[in-house]
């Protein structure tokens, strides 16, 4: 059986994100998931990536992201399935990923999008016990020598810059409070 490596997550301090800038070292409290306590930091929405929030949910860059503008969106309290969230948390859920769509074409101009769910640990979730959906931007040449010879990405843009260009691409939305 073959195993993949997956380099590019190497490299990076405890207290910096996958382009390799200072991000703040965020410890979930006892019965806390770390998205909740990211999201419950009180730290500035720039500080840790919070692209929108609305009532129910988030979206948040990945700190270590697969390409370039990297977004997650998440219900605002831990939820390990899609089965746990009530109608209402599912709606807006699903909204938000939309919005996230949106920005994440807006701003990036990807060939396409990566749009998924992996759901506990077995699912291939890294955080199993707070339920997450990936926006990925996805380019035609996204596997180059690069992936393939040296098991790294390039990032060309950093984290603070793809926040940046979300938020200024985010579809205002009632309730939320993404956008510019």
């Amino acid at each position: 059986m073959e195993h993949l490596f997956a380099g590019w997550r190497m490299g990076h301090g405890p207290d910096s994100g996958g382009d390799g800038e200072p991000y703040p070292a965020i410890t979930p409290s006892e019965g806390q998931t770390l998205f909740e306590a990211i999201e419950q930091s009180g730290l500035d929405d720039s500080e840790i990536y919070i692209v929108a929030r609305s009532e129910l949910t988030f979206a948040v860059l990945n700190v270590f992201p697969y390409t370039t503008g990297h977004l997650m969106v998440l219900p605002r309290r831990s939820a390990c399935s899609m089965l746990d969230l009530d109608e209402d948390g599912y709606q807006d859920l699903w909204r938000m990923v939309r919005a996230g769509a949106v920005a994440v074409n807006e701003a990036f101009k990807p060939d396409g999008l990566n749009i998924g769910v992996n759901e506990g640990s077995a699912g291939g979730g890294s955080q199993p016990d707070h339920l997450h959906v990936h926006v990925v931007p996805r380019w035609t040449a996204d596997t180059n020598f690069m992936t393939s010879v040296a098991g790294a990405r390039v990032l060309p843009v950093t984290l603070a810059e793809c926040w940046r260009r979300l938020k200024e691409a985010w579809p205002q939305q009632d309730g939320d409070s993404g956008g510019s």
